[in-house]
């Protein structure tokens, strides 16, 4: 799999190189870059787990085709061989007789490369087989192979498929050591840029017994199933359509059959649908549906409806036939736009289907198309609940600091009369030269938003795009700091298309357009040269599609300009300030926002929709306003409500019919900025997992493998006898970086309680209950280390009941992560952390009143690595 962020560089690109043959053998010699004796001792460096898998060296991310075969588990890895974040993306692999204690194999499966060296595949997410009865041909029934399905990234380099993504397949038939891809790959092509990590595994029902593949459209929040005799050709199946969590890609799903509480008669099917962004705790994370697959269809029992609004207090729902008590604020150049005079019902006349709105009306900012702008302002209410809850949709055009709503100059000084010229720019001592003629300068028409009239070298002579030249300001002093001016036109950066400063004839700043008919404000600084002499000079040299500039309003003043906003937003508003905002996704169906508004109760606000984008997806919709205890997103079920666990697959063929999963520790929001030095990236402790009946039906309970266990050093753990919890934090008699640690607690007259966890004199992390909301809470604000990514800083939780008012909860603290399982396994928080060096001290916590503590045993861990 790739994020968002990442796939964005994959456009199908021409290239005509020769590819190399894409049946390779993959030897032990393409392993990565052998350790040297200069490398750092992996035990010794900061942030170094013990008990969590990390590669010696360089990046790592998704775990992909875990499989058990011949009494070895066998991990591979979303792996770049050459550094530490994301890119050339190949299969890493380490093996493991325990689950725990792991061995960095040589690379598995590189990308592949044409004859020229270009890299023409780069290998995504996926899973692999045992093929028992060898029904791909590719060993025998005596050597069953191992095959390898994975998503083909074909690169811009690819003569054929640049920038598409389809299936492919490699095999091994040396217990996964060294592995051939297929030479007839890919195998399952869509022919789509997102279609990607592929989940295998051999069904047998009554629809019959083959091959099932879950694989996913990413963007389009959809899982497909297809199906397979030989593991070569596929047919589809059905699709799984988007559901619960769909504000992010949806990846590396994952489909398997569990008992209910251990009983072979009532069978249920998990959907494991990883989502980035748009988890529970923000960024990346692991939603799951509970149900039912026939061998075709997977049909779900756990999807929330998405036309009901969150519990609690409605804020507006636009569904009177008014905006009652909002202040609308249309376009007076486009009267009626973008608000309309009440909410519409639905979609607008030459809008595409809206869809995702719920009740008889919705804010729809199409009223006139994109080209209207204006503001929708509620009255004030009073912040009483945590979350605000609402949908919106429409354009992604984010609220950006320092900007303006508006179209304001900065105050200043007016250069060259804002070109009000009665005549020409001849005229007024311009100089021009090669298309641009005096007759056409200044023009009255092109780019937005002009003040005016303004220079346009697009109007400037009679070639439009192809005009060529140079238009020079007669001289002026610079008797002030900054210059301001608007500027529209076309984006080069060889020096073609430009409006440059001259001192002494030489250009000493200079700025280029954006690929837009919108001018906006630019800002040069020019202290350096102030009381200096100076010229402004347009510089036209570029022809073709966005051949011009247009230029207007230049201003020398005391402050810069300030850039007009071109946003899609709506925002809660304190005090005339946005504290939270939200856009849209380019797309006309509204999902579910939510802002966590819990450090403003008591305050007055109101909520503010902006439509100042004129350009496409130049609207914003939004719908069904609702003050709110909880979110959208927490009536969805997760795999894990914190923010380092993501990817997360389970192992094919494992042992005694056991569901082990692993998941990325990490999140994609700030992973490839995390302050580790030779190596980023880190794999979940393997967790087995299993359903048990709940008062909402069969839902997952996780625990560590019990392998784990082998690991405990018992014969210095401490227990702690029943005591109460005095408000403020107790040191405990024993510290440690790498435990175990079983605790129960009574709330007792406590507004919250727990554990603090890698601490020191001034930091440490928080692992506790909050009584008054009942979730169990990571705080890792304080945590050591949180400077180095403005993402990171968190506190994540989890409702969490009391079971005969005590909670349950065991922590696995590794050095850089703590891992909780609260009530035996039925809510998790997995989070990465960053202490001090040394910072190892545990201690209990209360506060607001007494807690109790019930029992409590601190296990010391032996090291599994390192």
């Amino acid at each position: 799999m790739m994020t968002r962020r990442t796939k964005r560089g994959l456009s199908a690109l021409a290239a005509a190189a020769v590819v190399a043959s894409l049946t390779l053998v993959v030897a032990a010699t393409a392993a990565p870059a052998p350790a040297h004796a200069s490398d750092p001792d992996p035990a010794t460096q900061q942030y170094r787990p013990y008990l969590h898998y990390t590669p010696v060296k360089n990046w790592m991310n998704d775990p992909n085709g875990l499989v058990y075969y011949n009494g070895t588990y066998h991990m591979y890895y979303q792996y770049n061989p050459y550094g530490t974040t994301w890119g050339n993306m190949s299969w890493g692999h380490a093996t493991s007789t325990d689950l725990l204690h792991w061995t960095e194999q040589p690379l598995a499966i590189p990308q592949t490369f044409n004859g020229s060296g270009q890299a023409t595949e780069d290998i995504f997410s996926g899973s692999i087989v045992v093929d028992s009865q060898n029904t791909s041909g590719f060993g025998t029934l005596q050597n069953p192979p191992m095959v390898a399905v994975y998503t083909s990234n074909f690169t811009g380099n690819h003569p054929t498929l640049a920038g598409k993504q389809a299936q492919s397949l490699a095999y091994s038939t040396d217990s996964g050591q060294t592995w051939t891809k297929y030479s007839g790959n890919p195998v399952l092509n869509r022919n789509t840029t997102d279609f990607r990590d592929p989940k295998v595994f051999w069904y047998q029902g009554a629809a019959g017994s083959y091959w099932v593949m879950s694989a996913v459209e990413a963007n389009e929040h959809r899982v497909l199933f297809y199906k397979s005799t030989d593991l070569k050709s596929w047919t589809y199946l059905d699709d799984f359509e988007p559901a619960n969590a769909t504000g992010g890609q949806w990846e590396c799903p994952d489909l398997f059959p569990l008992a209910v509480d251990g009983n072979p008669n009532n069978i249920k099917w998990v959907l494991v649908v990883n989502i980035n962004p748009g988890s529970v705790a923000g960024g990346s994370g692991g939603q799951y549906f509970v149900g039912s697959f026939d061998g075709t269809t997977f049909t779900s029992e756990t999807t929330d409806p998405v036309d009901v609004a969150p519990p609690g207090t409605l804020l507006a729902g636009f569904n009177g036939g008014s905006y009652s008590g909002w202040n609308v604020s249309n376009d007076p150049a486009n009267p009626g736009g973008p608000w309309g005079t009440a909410p519409p019902s639905g979609t607008l006349a030459g809008q595409q289907t809206v869809t995702g709105s719920i009740g008889a009306g919705l804010v729809n900012g199409f009223n006139g198309g994109d080209v209207p702008t204006g503001t929708l302002e509620s009255a004030p209410f009073a912040i009483t609940k945590d979350y605000i809850n609402f949908l919106a949709g429409g354009g992604n055009h984010p609220r950006q600091a320092g900007e303006q709503p508006g179209n304001t100059p900065p105050p200043g000084y007016l250069l060259f009369d804002g070109f009000e010229y009665p005549g020409t720019l001849s005229a007024a001592g311009w100089q021009l030269t090669g298309d641009l003629e005096a007759a056409r300068n200044p023009s009255t028409v092109g780019g937005e938003y002009a003040i005016g009239k303004r220079i346009n070298t697009f109007e400037g002579g009679p070639n439009a795009d192809n005009n060529t030249g140079t238009i020079t300001s007669p001289e002026f002093y610079l008797t002030n700091t900054n210059i301001g001016f608007l500027l529209g036109g076309g984006n080069r950066t060889d020096g073609q298309l430009q409006v440059e400063l001259l001192v002494n004839g030489v250009p000493v700043r200079s700025t280029t357009g954006s690929n837009s008919g919108d001018m906006n404000w630019k800002n040069w600084d020019v202290t350096p040269y102030y009381g200096q002499i100076a010229r402004i000079r347009i510089v036209d040299n570029a022809t073709g599609a966005w051949g011009h500039l247009t230029l207007d309003n230049m201003v020398l003043g005391s402050e810069p300009a300030k850039p007009r906003s071109s946003e899609t937003t709506v925002n809660l508003m304190i005090n005339g300030q946005a504290v939270r905002t939200t856009t849209g996704s380019n797309s006309e169906h509204l999902e579910w926002k939510a802002w966590n508004v819990s450090a403003y109760k008591g305050s007055e606000a109101t909520i503010r929709i902006v439509d100042n984008n004129r350009g496409g997806w130049g609207h914003i919709l939004a719908d069904e306003f609702v003050a709110s205890d909880i979110t959208r997103l927490e009536q969805h079920d997760w795999l894990d409500w914190g923010r380092d666990y993501y990817a997360a697959v389970s192992f094919s063929n494992a042992p005694d019919g056991k569901r082990i999963m692993v998941g990325w520790m990490n999140n994609w929001d700030y992973g490839q900025s995390t302050p580790t030095s030779t190596w980023r990236g880190t794999m979940a402790l393997p967790r087995e997992v299993q359903l048990t009946q709940t008062a909402q039906g069969p839902r997952l309970t996780q625990k560590v493998v019990q392998e784990v266990d082998a690991l405990k050093n018992t014969g210095a753990a401490y227990t702690a006898s029943a005591q109460d919890i005095a408000p403020g934090t107790s040191t405990l008699p024993v510290s440690g970086d790498v435990v175990q640690v079983d605790a129960e607690f009574s709330p007792g007259t406590a507004s919250a309680f727990g554990l603090k966890v890698l601490g020191n004199s001034t930091e440490a992390t928080k692992v506790g209950y909050a009584t008054s909301s009942g979730r169990v809470f990571i705080d890792r604000t304080a945590s050591g280390n949180e400077g180095f990514h403005p993402a990171f800083a968190s506190v994540d939780d989890v409702p969490v009941q009391l079971i005969n008012g005590r909670l349950r909860l065991r922590l696995y603290v590794d050095r850089a992560s703590v891992e909780v399982f609260a009530q035996d396994g039925l809510a998790t928080l997995t989070d990465q952390v960053f202490p001090a060096a040394g910072a190892n001290t545990l201690s209990l916590f209360s506060e607001g009143g007494t807690a109790r503590l019930e029992s409590l045993t601190v296990t010391p861990l032996h090291n599994a690595m390192w």
